[in-house]
């Protein structure tokens, strides 16, 4: 299975997750989308559902030298989340990755500023939400992202995804209550590979999606 683009593999994770509402699973659902790849994929199932969309902003921490290879992530203010299996397999330490953190964190809060302006987080507790992104790779942005939302009180956590490195998936569902990862090629190295389009999603976009969906006039 290879998307045509996000638009698209968001129609079909739409269509998993309208069989559920269908059947009454997903009471009072928000849409998260985790910026900026998994905005224009959320978009589409926020859609579908009629439901309100929002962002959660993580950063991935990548190794020192291979920014793409991620060991860790943070989401918000809260204390880095880090494979510390593989920190120690690397020779490092949180602390050597102290200015890395302190560099992405600086970056997570301005494109929340971008993103959100003076708008509130939306509000978790009690609710069904689904976090969604264009796809799955080492998982350590989704598990920060997870881990900070659990602490908020939803009623039901969603990890919803075209495509996904299958242990990564699998190992997400000690994070979620569900888990949708439609496509887990044993051979697949890299989430781009999987779209036949995978240009890089600009801020604008984000920006311009939000505001589209409400999410920039305060709505949540």
């Amino acid at each position: 299975m290879r998307f045509q683009d996000r638009r698209q593999a968001g129609q079909q994770l739409a269509a998993r997750l309208m069989e559920w509402s269908a059947d009454g699973d997903l009471v009072d659902p928000l849409v998260l989308a985790l910026p900026r790849g998994g905005v224009p994929v959320a978009a589409e199932v926020a859609d579908a559902l009629g439901a309100p969309l929002d962002i959660l902003v993580a950063r991935k921490i990548g190794v020192p030298g291979h920014p793409e290879t991620g060991i860790g992530a943070i989401v918000g203010d809260d204390p880095p989340v880090f494979d510390r299996r593989a920190v120690q397999m690397l020779g490092l330490s949180e602390d050597k990755l102290g200015p890395d953190v302190a560099r992405e964190r600086t970056e997570l809060h301005r494109r929340e500023r971008q993103y959100r302006g003076e708008r509130s987080a939306p509000h978790i507790e009690g609710r069904t939400v689904i976090v969604v992104d264009d796809g799955l790779a080492t998982g350590a942005t989704a598990r920060a992202a997870l881990r900070h939302l659990r602490r908020r009180g939803p009623a039901r956590l969603i990890l919803a995804v075209p495509v996904g490195a299958p242990k990564s998936a699998a190992e997400m569902r000690s994070e979620a209550d569900d888990v949708i990862c439609l496509h887990q090629p044993r051979d697949f190295h890299a989430v781009g590979l999987w779209y036949a389009d995978f240009d890089q999603v600009g801020d604008e976009e984000v920006v311009r999606t939000l505001h589209e969906h409400g999410a920039a006039a305060g709505r949540g």
